[in-house]
């Protein structure tokens, strides 16, 4: 944690030397520049943030091709589609992965196959934990909801049982 410490402290000191420069700048232009050279650095602080996240859940590959589509967004449309693209991506695989453990807790062999395939319990662990919000998200979508409109009978889940399930099937002991 204290190697972290200084990168922080750094990148925090490097935002107010930009922001101390744009508010003594003696004209208009100059303050423009520093508050250009603060937006860029937070883009190019953003896209490294992703990248380390990405990589840290497993996915080394995908977070550089992902940085590499962030920076070519956010040089045609700006640090919003950078977060538009960043959001899509995120709903996107966590539904997909969410959609599987909604299929795997329900003991569709397709979804246990799929995660055969596809991942180590390691790895699992990692989307599973990313993608927490996104499994209750869907569940009320698919669960709580119709069965309020429709009555229909309301299915229980329990993630804390699909973790111990995947951990059983996925590590190889």
């Amino acid at each position: 944690m204290r190697e972290y410490r200084t990168l922080a402290l750094t990148v925090i000191a490097i935002f107010i030397v930009i922001l101390v420069g744009a508010f003594f700048s003696p004209t208009f232009q100059e303050q423009k520049t520093y508050l250009e050279l603060f937006f860029l650095f937070g883009a190019l602080l953003f896209i490294f943030s992703i990248l380390v996240i990405f990589a840290a859940i497993g996915f080394s590959s995908f977070s550089l091709y992902l940085s590499v589509f962030l920076a070519a967004v956010m040089g045609m449309y700006g640090v919003e589609g950078a977060l538009l693209v960043t959001g899509m991506t995120y709903f996107f695989w966590g539904s997909i992965f969410a959609m599987e453990v909604l299929l795997f807790y329900n003991h569709v062999k397709s979804a246990k196959e799929w995660f055969i395939a596809r991942y180590t319990f390691k790895t699992f662990k990692n989307e599973y934990y990313a993608f927490y919000p996104m499994m209750g998200m869907l569940y009320i979508l698919l669960e709580f909801i119709p069965h309020f409109l429709y009555r229909e009978k309301l299915l229980k889940f329990s993630p804390s049982r699909v973790l111990k399930e995947m951990e059983e099937i996925l590590n190889p002991e």
